[in-house]
């Protein structure tokens, strides 16, 4: 065991885990009153924020007493004590440097307190808002981000597929002309990660591969077109592989800007309608400059449809392969009228159970670890849920390359039977979109 910590925690992490309370061991956690008067506007609502927010009131007020602002309240085995610390006296050092009276000083102000009370051990600030942690560390505060649910590798996903070199040429051309595939062992002497995709290549032949957990075979994987969308490469081949096989339940599409997330996820859906009672495609609201929807004009639906635009762009494409008296495309306006294909914002499916759908969350990168089990934890039997998202283009102010719900699920459910994830790494867009994503 270290030294024992206090940690000061900003409204902000609260907002991001309302467990967050069990995540420090034995150490002692004190909350700025100011965090009381942040929580209490973010309890109404229908975003996940708003959820937190009301969970963890409720968790204060079971565990709150008299003695929360003195000796504290114990949290529970092995764990430390809450505290809530008073708004500080108005000489407090951080008012000379920051005389603005408002939360973030506030709360950098109760650091100064609770260091003050303890100067024996060390006192730390937790804040997922870097401008909070710059002005406390420029007032000698030690500060860090809340780590609890930060992906520590994010390397570790490589770039769409193993290459193997070397491998024998006999053994390619088994899997070439077995239906089934071949053993792993006569290619690896371990047991690759489940659903794991190979490129393997010898002296005069090569094949692409997926190694299935479930027969323990590496089987071929076909360039197959699926309702008029044909993959471009590799990457591309291995999704729509994963996407089309009954077997695996949860999905994670990662790669940058016009590489096919959502296009190949939504051609392989439509490819198995038959199979599911319901398309459902959804994703999150990022509001723009700070303002939710509320300040469009127009009932719900109108409000989000700005943001639904891109989903529709890529049911376009797809409906534009086919000919306007062609049955794909009849078939995909009939589901539609019926409301077996529904693209909808991710806040209006909240609280659903999804059974026998085909669940599709697009800018997965935008939602918190909380928010994708949340979703995963409704799908039903028969449901099959697909999260596509680019990790470098993240539209949330707390939410980074290693701590968003999308790369957290992916290092979790890594080596799952159910699972299957793939990296995207080549623009199939246009020449000036991969140019783009690459120098811009």
């Amino acid at each position: 065991m270290g030294t024992k910590k206090n940690f000061v925690l900003d409204t902000n992490v609260i907002l991001h885990d309302s467990n967050c309370l069990k995540n420090f061991q034995e150490n002692d956690i004190y909350l700025p009153i100011v965090v009381f008067e942040e929580l209490d506007k973010f309890k109404k609502g229908n975003e996940q924020i708003n959820f937190n927010a009301r969970d963890f009131v409720r968790e204060l007020d079971r565990l709150s007493d008299k003695n929360l602002f003195s000796v504290g309240v114990p949290l529970g085995d092995g764990l430390g004590r809450l505290f809530v610390v008073q708004n500080a006296d108005a000489d407090n050092i951080v008012f000379k440097h920051y005389p603005v009276r408002k939360p973030d000083h506030e709360i950098l102000a109760a650091v100064d307190v609770v260091a003050r009370s303890h100067p024996g051990m060390p006192t730390i600030l937790v804040t997922k808002d870097i401008n909070l942690r710059l002005k406390a560390r420029s007032l000698g505060f030690e500060t860090q981000d809340y780590y609890n649910d930060k992906v520590k590798d994010i390397d570790l996903f490589g770039d769409g597929a193993r290459t193997i070199e070397g491998v024998d040429p006999d053994v390619i051309d088994e899997i070439y002309s077995s239906r089934d595939g071949v053993d792993v062992a006569k290619v690896f002497d371990t047991k690759p990660v489940a659903n794991e995709c190979f490129v393997l290549r010898s002296d005069r032949n090569s094949v692409i591969c997926r190694y299935n957990p479930f027969t323990m075979m590496l089987r071929k994987v076909g360039k197959k077109t699926c309702f008029g969308i044909t993959p471009r490469n590799s990457e591309q081949a291995f999704a729509l592989d994963v996407l089309n096989d009954p077997d695996i339940k949860l999905v994670a599409l990662t790669g940058k800007a016009g590489t096919g997330k959502t296009l190949l996820a939504l051609a392989a859906a439509l490819n198995q309608s038959a199979s599911y009672k319901q398309i459902l495609l959804a994703r999150p609201i990022v509001a723009m400059s700070n303002k939710d929807i509320g300040f469009l004009p127009g009932d719900a639906k109108e409000k989000v449809a700005p943001y639904m635009q891109p989903l529709f762009d890529n049911l376009n494409v797809i409906k534009n392969q086919f000919s306007p008296t062609s049955s794909e495309l009849k078939k995909i306006d009939d589901m539609l009228k019926n409301e077996q294909l529904v693209i909808e914002a991710l806040a209006f499916i909240r609280g659903r159970s999804f059974s026998e759908t085909y669940c599709i969350v697009d800018e997965s990168q935008n939602l918190t670890p909380n928010e994708i089990k949340t979703i995963v934890t409704r799908a039903g039997e028969g449901t099959k849920m697909v999260f596509t998202g680019d990790i470098q283009q993240i539209d949330q102010p707390y939410l980074d390359a290693s701590s968003n719900g999308l790369i957290y699920m992916a290092d979790k459910m890594k080596g799952q039977k159910l699972f299957a994830h793939i990296n995207l790494v080549k623009g199939e867009r246009s020449e000036l979109s991969e140019l783009a994503s690459d120098l811009l």
